[in-house]
């Protein structure tokens, strides 16, 4: 059983330790929101060598996180160890990103895949952390809640601030501001917030043993499926937002403020669905989510073309519905360790994590992938007035593609085992 945080510390050390988040997506909201941008329109590659770079970046991302997640299962060192000595390194690597040269497609990957094995090395421990933070479901899901508030805060900060920043500094110069903020929180985190060890009973599974204790957990197989199938959706609609204004709307401006006012949305909504999952359980709010996110893509295909307001209030709608899919599966997430562990008699804690965050980096490189081949196959060309087959086009994958995605997690989620009634007959064991 888990130790708990001291009761006086408690809400200190939790809102802490969330504060990581922020600083996590200072650097994982600019490469989600504006890499593939930044590769396209500012580094001038072509849609599909892009895509294909992004993508290969993120399934790398994937690995680095599974491994990543093997070593920390095993190794000695805290995870707080881990975070404050990967802090450093992440800041570096992630400005060098953005500080390639132009038209030089093999060193804007290898800089790619650098910054996102640091950042797997410092995350995936971050995240594991939150399994010794407390084993109550509504602590979990308060912690959860915290989490995403911060990091829905970082992604207004990255999607208004970004642009404005590199116009000023160039896109080097804005990520070394991004670096110099989020580094020393992440350093404060490592230093401040404590971590009750779990205790350990007998020696550890072989790596074998833990990925095939993972892959007979259900509740963690289904949970990767919908996470996978959300988080690739989000993604897909938050890459097409920037192109949707500048090439369909003809508003360059629109889409950085669209994206900021999805950030914002996020964050003012996630105290609710931290309220509504804490009494109706996260897997509950998840499918309500899913209804939400299906309810306002279907809308927004009715809109015409050019409809701007009405594609920004049904762009917040759909955001609402994205932060209760965050919300509910970092929720969710160490319950399917407790379950998995007491199903099996393996507990996987770093690995679990690692491997989760594995499925969704390579969710994501396919819809990275997606975006560049259907925008080179439809003839577009960055920089210049599209035609109105290519307008049609951006504005159909925005929409179908999360349509099918959020379809997908509805139907793994009503697979999903845990209920509420089953999270207290475990801690009840």
């Amino acid at each position: 059983m888990v130790t708990g945080l001291p009761h006086r510390r408690a809400t200190g050390s939790l809102v802490l330790f969330a504060s990581g988040d922020f600083a996590f997506n200072l650097f994982w909201q600019s490469i989600s929101l504006y890499l593939l941008f930044f590769y396209i329109d500012v580094l001038a590659l072509p849609p599909l060598v892009a895509g294909l770079v992004f993508m290969a970046g993120t399934v790398w991302d994937g690995i680095a996180d599974l491994i990543a997640g093997a070593v920390a299962e095993r190794t000695r060192l805290s995870y707080r160890r881990l975070v404050g000595w990967g802090a450093l390194p992440l800041g570096l690597a992630f400005v060098a990103m953005f500080a390639v040269p132009m038209h030089a497609a093999v060193w804007v990957l290898l800089a790619q895949m650098l910054c996102r094995t640091l950042y797997a090395f410092t995350n995936i421990p971050y995240s594991a952390w939150t399994t010794r933070l407390s084993d109550a479901p509504e602590v979990r899901t308060l912690l959860a809640g915290l989490r995403m508030m911060f990091g829905a805060a970082a992604a207004a900060l990255v999607a208004l601030g970004l642009p404005v920043l590199a116009a000023r500094y160039g896109y080097p110069g804005a990520a070394a501001v991004l670096a110099m903020l989020g580094v020393p929180l992440l350093v404060l985190v490592a230093r401040r917030v404590p971590e009750p060890q779990r205790a350990r009973t007998g020696a550890p599974a072989s790596l074998a043993g833990q990925l095939r204790a993972l892959l007979r957990n259900r509740a963690f197989v289904t949970l990767n499926i919908a996470a996978a199938s959300g988080g690739a959706a989000a993604a897909l609609l938050g890459q097409s937002v920037p192109y949707y204004y500048r090439y369909v709307v003809a508003d360059p401006a629109g889409g950085p403020h669209a994206l900021a006012a999805m950030g914002v949305a996020s964050a003012v909504i996630l105290p609710l669905w931290t309220l509504l999952a804490t009494r109706i359980g996260a897997r509950a709010a998840w499918l309500i989510a899913a209804l939400i996110g299906l309810i306002a893509l279907g809308l927004f295909a009715w809109q015409p073309l050019e409809a701007a307001r009405a594609a920004l209030a049904l762009l917040v709608v759909t955001s609402i519905a994205f932060a209760g899919f965050n919300l509910a599966a970092w929720a969710l997430l160490p319950d399917t360790v407790d379950w998995g562990g007491a199903q099996r008699g393996v507990r996987v804690e770093a690995l679990a994590f690692g491997a989760f965050a594995f499925v969704q980096k390579i969710a994501l490189a396919i819809g990275g992938l997606a975006i560049g081949a259907v925008y080179d196959a439809s003839g577009f060309v960055a920089g210049a007035a599209q035609a109105p087959a290519v307008a049609a086009t951006i504005r159909w994958l925005m929409l179908g593609g999360p349509a099918l995605l959020i379809a997908l997690s509805l139907a793994a989620m009503l697979a999903h085992p845990l209920r509420r009634h089953t999270l207290a007959e475990l801690r009840r064991a």
